[in-house]
């Protein structure tokens, strides 16, 4: 079978990221649609361009020059600061996304990622398909867009990524690259600099398709090893693998934005259930327990609010993920709409570690865990069913 990766990217990530959290507190401009960046100050007219629009990049403004050359090209651009918390906070909601499908992913940077789909492909089909998905999904619960690249080599789904933009899906399998690569400027090769360029541009090669054909000594003689590697990437040579992220660093969790506003008790508890459900598939996959929970609640005015707790002893299963899910839900619930419901598990700890027994627990040798052998059982049987079937395969009818 022939290998499948995606590279998934935040289209202009952090302009993206600042529009959705603008129009979310009302303000009536989409800044993606005028010429706007991210970065510095414009009325002290310092710092640097860190994203711009698509309208602001066909001034000739471009990332990294400062603010103040920025605004000659433009005098009406608009300029915002920069917010890391809201960048951590929507990368984090998108890689929590994607981990609901596979824990086989690389993050490459804050708003870009690895995604290995070869193992998943027979759950969710053709690849062209499921990516456009996971692109309408990711716009639907977030707000903002995502490009997909899609080949059987790292770079070249991180080439595709970088085609048409945004909200697109684009090939450039090895037996595409002629066509579809080897036109394209020799600038816009992975990690081929500017400097490069022009120094390539001196040798009399212009083209990606130029540079694959080159000499290697030649290439050596004047980019040394760099050379070597631009040489191998034109030619699609790359046998990296897509390493995944260690859970154990970072938790595991899952959030949702609903349809409509969330006012009833009710309907968040089957919200939550569906959320722990996603959450302990991710555990028993990797093998993990948690020792502690948190639950968030985004109002539909944006305000965010988490709670968190410890938890009697190391879980896993949806029942006990949920039943603390549901406790901190009502403790941190002011009866206000709601708009997103997330939760999260956290101090993992391996399934075949000891579990250390609380007071309790020896005064009740049968409970060994709040995760009842016959809850561990049930839950087993459907992951058999869904690993035959897919992850959709089968759903509780009620809260119980």
């Amino acid at each position: 079978m022939e290998e499948i990766i995606f590279h998934i990217d935040v289209n202009s990530a952090f302009l993206s990221w600042t529009a959705v959290r603008l129009l979310d507190s009302g303000y009536d401009i989409d800044i993606r649609t005028v010429p706007a960046i991210i970065g510095g100050d414009k009325e002290k007219r310092h710092g640097i361009v860190l994203a711009k629009s698509i309208p602001a990049k066909r001034y000739g403004i471009e990332t990294a020059e400062p603010v103040a050359a920025a605004l000659k090209k433009c005098p009406d651009l608009l300029v915002f600061p920069p917010d890391f918390h809201l960048y951590s906070t929507m990368s984090h909601n998108l890689m929590d996304y994607l981990h609901t499908f596979t824990d086989d992913i690389e993050q490459a940077s804050i708003d870009e990622c690895y995604l290995y789909y070869t193992p998943i492909m027979h759950k969710y089909g053709e690849p062209v398909a499921f990516a456009n998905k996971i692109r309408a999904e990711v716009y639907k619960q977030y707000g903002f867009t995502v490009n997909v690249g899609i080949s059987d080599k790292k770079v070249l789904a991180k080439m595709a990524s970088d085609f048409t933009k945004p909200d697109k899906t684009h090939t450039l399998f090895t037996s595409e690259i002629k066509e579809k690569m080897w036109p394209l400027p020799v600038r816009d090769l992975f990690l081929c600099g500017k400097s490069a360029a022009a120094r390539l541009n001196t040798l009399g090669i212009f083209t990606i398709g130029e540079l694959a054909v080159t000499d290697k000594k030649i290439l050596t003689d004047n980019l040394k090893s760099h050379g070597i590697t631009l040489w191998e990437f034109a030619n699609g040579i790359d046998d990296s693998k897509v390493h995944k992220e260690h859970s154990e660093a970072k938790g595991i969790g899952n959030s949702t934005t609903s349809e409509h506003d969330v006012t009833d008790g009710v309907e968040a508890e089957e919200i939550l259930y569906e959320l722990c459900e996603s959450v302990s598939h991710r555990l028993k996959k990797g093998g993990f327990l948690t020792s502690n929970i948190t639950v968030e609640i985004k109002y539909t005015d944006f305000r965010s609010y988490s709670k968190q707790c410890p938890t009697d002893t190391p879980i896993y299963t949806t029942k006990a993920l949920h039943d603390y899910a549901v406790k901190l839900f009502y403790e941190l619930w002011n009866r206000e709409p709601i708009r997103l419901l997330g939760v999260r598990a956290t101090k993992l700890s391996s399934e075949d570690e000891p579990v250390q027994l609380s007071l309790f627990d020896i005064k009740n040798p049968a409970v060994l865990r709040q995760d009842s052998e016959k809850q561990i059982a049930l839950e087993a049987a459907l992951s058999d069913i869904r690993k035959k079937y897919g992850y959709e395969s089968v759903k509780k009818g009620r809260i119980t």
